[in-house]
């Protein structure tokens, strides 16, 4: 098959409005599997990639997540006071940088080590973002202010801290609604889950191992 940007002809890209990020329409010819070239028209919504944490206390294993309001999901029937891990655009920052300084301004939390886990076009139907997904721990030590966001943003964020049991029974319960979110519990689960697995299968290869050790030096 040809690549992508072979069978992509843009013919034209027109602004229709950069109030506050910039939305176009892009006009161009596809070629399909069956050699035609088809006219198409599609808008983008571009604000930037941006980046998200999930973390984990790392004497309990809780996660601290936020709960602000968000205007898009009030008005498609929602009470818009989404759950969400903390996260943000990107600017003109690294992802790295970028979500340090989100954690702290949201939460209060100085966090030392990030994990860089994967990176997801949450929807490439439309919106151009791309996000940066990590894990990293916290705990008091770290807290250095009250979090909360910036009120000259609009911002007004509440802090909360969870069991992971109980923010997985969240989702189930509708209580947590935001995609990246409930990706990231998710993983967490499933590593949690992994990590498990991986120490039983350890000791218990330990195990079958030491009779054969003492048989063997039993017999010298």
């Amino acid at each position: 098959m040809t690549e992508t940007k072979e069978r992509v002809r843009v013919l034209d890209t027109a602004v229709l409005s950069d109030d506050w990020y910039v939305l176009r329409k892009v006009t161009f010819d596809f070629l399909r599997r069956d050699g035609t070239w088809q006219r198409q028209s599609r808008e983008t919504y571009d604000r930037g990639n941006g980046a998200t944490i999930l973390l984990r206390n790392r004497h309990n294993g809780h996660v601290l997540l936020t709960r602000q309001f968000r205007m898009p999901a009030f008005v498609n029937g929602h009470d818009g006071m989404l759950i969400e891990a903390p996260g943000g655009l990107l600017d003109n920052s690294t992802p790295e940088e970028r979500i340090r300084a989100e954690v702290e301004e949201e939460t209060g939390y100085r966090v030392q080590h990030v994990e860089k886990i994967f990176e997801a076009f949450m929807s490439p139907g439309s919106v151009t973002e791309k996000l940066y997904f990590y894990l990293g721990e916290y705990d008091g030590s770290m807290r250095v202010s009250d979090g909360g966001g910036v009120e000259d943003e609009g911002e007004e964020i509440e802090v909360i801290e969870v069991p992971l049991e109980k923010a997985l029974a969240m989702i189930d319960s509708g209580e947590i609604a935001d995609g990246k979110t409930i990706m990231l519990l998710q993983y967490a689960a499933l590593k949690e889950r992994r990590d498990q697995a991986s120490s039983e299968t350890a000791f218990t290869c330990a195990q079958t191992r030491t009779p054969a050790t003492i048989s063997s030096r039993s017999s010298e």
